[in-house]
């Protein structure tokens, strides 16, 4: 008992004299250390299996993203109690051992083994789901996927994504507010740059609930670091080294829908003063400031995993 407490206190004392850690990109599935073991030093820049290759690097139409950052690499802040950090170190790691050889069979972000993708088993091939929808493009919403990725990241590093409410569940979108309102907060900008979408995959897709959920995984490249507001100080993160992640997306969409009827909701009417709304520029009215969401959405995103990943 008496040792257990003596390591809680360490651990305790440790984590007062280091600064807060961060997550990082849109929805903090970056973290303070590689995970997943997606990635080899053969993986970077491959072929990723179905469809084309993308390389939507920041240059081509955005420049720059947002969010907590907690990457491997330069951190800000640090400690002259050097014998105390040794000691608070070495507890970390006891706890980290500790913890792995429970098993991860956490699903959720963050988890140093990675989130568990949807097993291949329980999805049907694309080629069966085109035959459910004729007009449903596989290149064309591989591409979308990935432009809206970057959109997300500008939209994080403003700490405004208001204007990507339509592309996500209401209950999503609620929790990444909610990320964002806490960054706000904590007066703090995370800075995502050199992003590049290597590659989009459409595993396949299933139906449940009265939905078909397409479910898809990304790959990416950034490089992200976090500043303090107000004086500029980097809190964590690294300028210059570069993380290589994989993400995956499930998309869902009421079953039975077309892909030609998607056109149809390009513009709806704001239902507060009955003007006009394109709702793939925002979800708010531009007249009366009402927030538009839909009942009958096309594709949102319903969740983000984040899979592997790693530092160079």
């Amino acid at each position: 008992m008496k040792k257990s407490l003596l390591l809680i206190l360490l651990l305790t004392l440790c984590l007062c004299l280091l600064p807060v850690a961060a997550g990082a990109d849109f929805g903090d599935f970056s973290g303070d250390s590689d995970f997943g073991s997606d990635w080899s030093s053969s993986d970077f820049g491959s072929d990723w299996g179905s469809g084309s290759d993308y390389d939507w690097d920041s240059s081509d139409s955005y420049s720059s993203y947002s969010s907590y950052s907690g990457s491997s690499g330069d951190s800000g802040g640090g400690s002259p109690l050097w014998t105390v950090l040794i000691i608070a170190a070495l507890v970390i790691w006891y706890f980290m051992q500790k913890s792995s050889r429970k098993g991860k069979k956490s699903g959720g972000q963050n988890t140093p083994a990675g989130a568990q993708r949807v097993d291949q088993s329980q999805l049907r091939s694309m080629s069966e789901y085109q035959q459910l929808d004729p007009g449903f493009d596989q290149s064309a919403f591989q591409e979308k996927l990935g432009n809206l990725y970057v959109q997300m990241q500008n939209g994080w590093q403003e700490r405004n994504i208001e204007s990507l409410r339509p592309y996500f569940t209401d209950a999503l979108f609620a929790q990444m507010d909610r990320q964002l309102s806490a960054m706000r907060k904590a007066r703090r900008t995370n800075y995502v740059e050199r992003i590049a979408v290597l590659g989009v995959t459409l595993r396949g897709f299933c139906q449940r609930n009265g939905e078909d959920h397409i479910i898809a995984e990304l790959r990416t490249r950034i490089v992200d670091y976090t500043l303090n507001d107000e004086t500029g100080e980097l809190i964590s993160g690294s300028q210059s080294k570069e993380k290589f992640m994989t993400y995956e997306w499930d998309l869902s969409r009421e079953s039975g829908r077309k892909t030609g009827e998607a056109a149809e909701m390009t513009t709806v009417n704001c239902p507060n003063c009955g003007a006009p709304v394109s709702i793939n520029t925002t979800a708010k009215c531009p007249y009366c400031d009402s927030v538009i969401t839909l009942d009958s959405h096309d594709w949102a995103i319903c969740s983000i995993k984040g899979i592997s990943q790693r530092t160079a």
